[in-house]
């Protein structure tokens, strides 16, 4: 049995062969969102930033970086007990 692939062109899926429809009528499969993003208000201009690419100016603009390229203020060493009870790791040397 051969299986049909669809691809997403000019706002729906169809048949990559033959470019047929998905699906007509009133109910639509839910369609792929690659690299999906979520319009935000600059919090410093209050500027509404819709695309992934408005999101990189935007931070080269104001000269800032994403949150998760902060260093670790431990330099990944493990200082919290608990945290590393939870998760079977050890407390590193330093913190003892």
């Amino acid at each position: 049995m051969k299986r049909t692939t669809y691809v997403f062109r000019d706002g729906r899926m169809v048949n990559k062969a033959t470019g047929e429809p998905m699906n007509e009528g009133p109910w639509q499969p839910a369609t792929p969102q690659i690299g999906a993003f979520t319009a935000y208000a600059c919090p410093i201009t209050g500027k509404e930033i819709r695309t992934p690419q408005q999101h990189r100016d935007n931070l080269a603009r104001h000269d800032c970086i994403e949150a998760k390229e902060l260093p670790s203020p431990t330099g990944g060493k493990i200082k919290n007990e608990r945290f590393a009870r939870k998760w079977g790791l050890t407390v590193s040397e330093e913190y003892r």
